[in-house]
């Protein structure tokens, strides 16, 4: 069975930073590698759709939405099976439950892959900003 645990949510003020970790185990029971899994990360605010933040894939391309270009960083340790999500100068707005998802997708980028996609989800992490 998959799974992938989120963690490093927390409570900061406006300008603080954060960085998300989500480690994923089981996946090689599936016969295939952690390294080939499209890794994304994902944020739902109360009221609000969930909506993707991040994307990294296979060949360690980045891609952004438009609201968090500049400031946040997503990268992934394939040897470690650990997603990350470095968020800079963070702001109310940035406030969500934030869940790392992956499926394993060809195509893999913010604004093509969205949540009906992803098969595997972690349980979320939550994160407040305050200003």
């Amino acid at each position: 069975q998959v799974q992938m645990v989120e963690s490093g949510g927390g409570s900061v003020h406006s300008g603080g930073s954060l960085r998300l970790s989500c480690v994923t185990s089981g996946y090689a029971w599936t016969g295939n590698d952690y390294s080939t899994l499209c890794m994304t990360w994902f944020r739902q605010a109360p009221g609000k759709e969930r909506e993707g933040v991040a994307v990294i894939d296979r060949r360690l391309m980045t891609s952004y939405t438009e609201s968090v270009k500049g400031r946040f960083t997503i990268s992934r340790d394939n040897a470690k099976s650990t997603l990350y999500l470095q968020m800079n100068d963070l702001k109310p707005e940035d406030t969500a439950m934030y869940y790392c998802a992956a499926a394993a997708l060809y195509d893999c980028a913010i604004g093509v892959v969205v949540a009906a996609d992803l098969v595997y989800w972690g349980q979320g992490t939550q994160v407040t900003v305050s200003s």
